[in-house]
């Protein structure tokens, strides 16, 4: 009798090789049977998980981590057509940021991905979006629910009751029947003011955004406090972000013009920072001896900037992956506990000195 264990050497094969210039044919998709063996279950449990359903929850949660486990070693993707049929569901959720080419919001899509496949779900990004956007994404079958980042008032709409939605990093109080994931942005501006005034820096720039995003209201309402509790003197500009670098070089060039412009600059993110270094080079300031430089983001340009940058780290991979694992519980029918705000963190780089330390003074 055949089993699927076999002791003997494998055969060789006597499938010929593709000739030139054409494809081999792809290998065998996993199936569920492959994910049960790999997991150690069998293959009903394997369906419930996947399922979606109300059943799926008698499941183990040890034992549905070990099933995603297996299924993503293994490539494998329940079929979405059929789950559709079943549940009424496309498997797509919409991920809604302000701006694509900003580099924060690629890393809250790599955490929405992360989770988003661990629960069968696929990801469909939106930008330039506003409030009918996001009605006519609700009330569509396309997708199964939303996820919403960083939004502008100007951005938010009423949602039909029923849409089940996330907002990520906004205001908790936007629609509080709805979960919200946080990121302790105001914390993280405290940190920068205070990294600065004890290295004796007692004059600050801030280049700050001009959009009505909560983010950015936070961040202003942490950087005031810190500075006045500090006894510290400010000089502001703002940003338009979505204008990008030129708008931040812009900016940052009309600060540093002042005749007694700061020695020390933080910038509401890490793109405006770029545009800092390119202004004060342009004016013969070097950075850090000139001029200390601050950042917010900790995207990958942060660290290679010369010299690197000094930035807040804002976790965007796990906001991603916070607010994609809360959106699949609402889909799954779970209540969602409240998610406390997500840490941030001053990444100390080279771009900040002691005052005094340029010839240009304090």
């Amino acid at each position: 009798m055949p089993t699927d264990d076999s002791s003997g050497p494998a055969p060789e094969s006597t499938a010929p090789e593709h000739a030139a210039g054409t494809w081999p044919a792809p290998a065998r998709r996993p199936t569920g049977r492959d994910v049960a063996r790999l997991a150690g279950v069998s293959q009903a449990t394997v369906s419930l998980v996947f399922s979606g359903s109300e059943a799926g929850r008698r499941v183990s949660e040890a034992t549905r981590e070990r099933v995603r486990q297996a299924a993503h070693s293994l490539g494998y993707r329940p079929q979405a057509a059929g789950r559709q049929l079943r549940l009424g569901r496309s498997g797509m959720i919409m991920l809604a940021v302000p701006n694509l080419q900003g580099p924060f919001f690629g890393r809250v899509l790599e955490g929405v991905h992360q989770e988003a496949a661990r629960h069968g779900l696929e990801v469909v990004v939106s930008s330039g979006w506003n409030g009918a956007t996001l009605a006519e994404a609700a009330t569509s079958s396309r997708f199964d629910g939303l996820l919403i980042c960083s939004p502008d008032d100007s951005q938010l709409g009423e949602l039909p009751a029923d849409t089940p939605a996330v907002y990520l990093d906004a205001d908790p109080g936007t629609d509080r029947t709805r979960p919200t994931v946080e990121l302790d942005v105001g914390g993280g501006m405290r940190r920068a003011v205070e990294h600065l005034a004890a290295l004796g820096h007692r004059r600050i720039g801030h280049l700050r955004s001009v959009h009505s995003a909560y983010t950015f209201r936070v961040r202003q309402a942490a950087f005031e406090a810190a500075v006045r509790e500090l006894g510290l003197d400010v000089v502001e500009s703002g940003v338009r972000l979505n204008e990008g670098h030129a708008a931040a070089r812009r900016a940052a060039g009309v600060m540093l013009e002042r005749p007694d412009h700061p020695r020390a600059v933080v910038c509401d993110d890490d793109v405006v920072a770029s545009g800092v270094y390119q202004a004060a080079a342009e004016r013969g300031l070097r950075v850090p001896d000139d001029l200390s430089v601050v950042g917010m983001d900790n995207v990958t340009v942060a660290a290679l900037l010369a010299p690197p940058l000094t930035t807040v780290d804002l976790p965007g991979e796990e906001l991603g992956r916070a607010g994609a694992a809360a959106l699949a519980g609402l889909l799954r029918g779970e209540p969602v506990a409240p998610v406390a705000p997500l840490a941030t963190s001053l990444v100390l780089r080279a771009s900040t000195a002691a005052a005094g330390r340029g010839r240009t003074g304090t």
